[in-house]
């Protein structure tokens, strides 16, 4: 059977992955705060035969709150609560911290959204490193120790509850008047040194049992917990060498934990503007962020070892400046930043190219985006792609009508959901409970 990527949608807060998304002629300035706008996003996913929607979570702002809304959903779990009643087949994946949530609380609301949604829930279980979100819960920050030590607990502790309502547990005869069986519904009573748990919960099976567990993270501890529990790493990678590094190591985590690497599946970032030329792409990120380009134009220069005028956006760099200009070893974005600086674009475009974004970013038509996925695929750099397009409300279709068709006149990307669950959309084995391979 012919191999093909998997593609999530990043789903934030209601307007795209741009500062200034929220301000573009085709968006509702209220989406923030609309759930409609959430499930008509979703349901667009879902149009496109994505696999999951991926929803992070920081719950802190600390941004420019004036000129540009937070990055979040209200709260993920009532986001996808509603988009799980409006959709039918697409994965609902959404962040949940190990380290400002107790493990009974995360065990219920993300296996009530599985049963609810019929067996597409996952749940992204991440540390969380900023003091910013421990202030938030009146606490500092852990070292990345106890906050990884804590982790691992939580994700057995959060498993060991899933499974303590047997597969087979649930009876409901209404002639016999059985509703369950009771012995197959008991306490874990299971403690370690950060959280502890005595169950039972009272939740039963999903279609596909229990939620999937991914995870967000580089650090060597995130690679030990991803090796241990995830089935889906969500990364963020900007050349294919750095991509298949990442893979390889995750994958290689999943083998010393004593789990076959191909039950893990990489997911790089990539950020869209399709449009029908690049100029027009540039044009339109230009209108929705081009506010915080002066300040951009700085830490540019520091990329590439240059003095950037911010007064002077719309020139181009001299050739004597390109002659001087070097790669920043520590920011692997640069050496894309210098790329585009040497085909002779103004400071203004190479800064909308989204050279200091986040992740790769594709501004163009429809087959650029597809030739760089295909690219990193066949290259063994990923499994598939958590996408971010600029703005959602027309983003999404530009992504579902455009890149999505390409991909599968390729052979890259499924026609129909071969499957109704998660698992069944990432290949994810069957899982009940702990795995009893990587618990002692």
């Amino acid at each position: 059977m012919t191999k093909r990527m998997m593609i999530g949608l990043h789903l934030g807060n209601g307007y795209g992955n741009l500062p200034g998304a929220w301000r573009a002629p085709a968006v509702d300035p209220m989406s923030y705060s609309s759930f409609d706008a959430k499930v008509r996003h979703a349901q667009a996913a879902e149009r496109g035969k994505l696999q999951f929607l991926f929803l992070p979570d920081g719950p802190s702002h600390v941004g420019d709150i004036e000129n540009e809304p937070p990055n979040f959903n209200l709260d993920v779990m009532v986001t996808l609560a509603a988009v799980a009643r409006e959709t039918s087949r697409i994965g609902l994946v959404a962040t949940g911290s190990t380290t400002f949530n107790e493990p009974f609380n995360l065990a219920r609301q993300f296996k009530a959204l599985d049963v609810m949604s019929h067996g597409r829930a996952g749940w992204n279980a991440v540390t969380s490193s900023g003091e910013d979100v421990a202030a938030n819960y009146g606490k500092r920050l852990p070292s990345s120790a106890d906050r990884y030590g804590r982790a691992h607990e939580t994700v057995q502790l959060v498993q060991s509850l899933w499974g303590s309502w047997g597969q087979t547990a649930w009876v409901h005869d209404k002639a016999t008047g059985r509703f369950a069986k009771p012995e197959q519904i008991a306490p874990i009573n299971m403690g370690g040194n950060f959280v502890a748990s005595r169950g039972p919960l009272y939740i039963p099976p999903s279609e596909q049992g229990q939620p999937v567990v991914f995870h967000a993270g580089g650090s060597r501890n995130a690679l030990d917990l991803a090796g241990h529990y995830a089935s889906a790493v969500i990364g963020a990678a900007f050349t294919i060498d750095d991509a298949r590094t990442q893979r390889t190591a995750f994958r290689e985590a999943a083998e010393r934990a004593g789990r076959n690497p191909d039950e893990l599946k990489f997911f790089a970032g990539l950020m869209t503007t399709i449009a029908s030329d690049r100029r027009e792409g540039l044009d339109r990120r230009i209108t929705l962020s081009g506010r915080i380009f002066p300040q951009r134009a700085s830490y540019l220069g520091q990329m590439l070892g240059l003095h950037i005028d911010p007064a002077q956006l719309d020139e181009a760099l001299s050739s004597e400046q390109l002659s001087r200009a070097r790669p920043s070893a520590g920011d692997p974005r640069s050496v894309r930043a210098l790329e585009i600086a040497s085909e002779g674009w103004t400071v203004r475009d190479i800064l909308a190219h989204g050279v200091i974004d986040y992740h790769p970013v594709i501004v163009g038509p429809a087959a650029e985006a597809a030739d760089h996925m295909q690219e990193w695929f066949e290259a063994g750099a990923v499994d598939g792609f958590w996408v971010s397009p600029d703005v959602y409300e027309d983003g999404i279709d530009a992504f579902v009508d455009g890149v999505v068709p390409i991909l599968q006149d390729r052979g890259l990307f499924h026609r129909e959901y071969d499957g109704c669950t998660l698992r069944d959309h990432l290949g994810a084995p069957a899982q009940y409970g702990v795995d009893p391979r990587v618990t002692g």
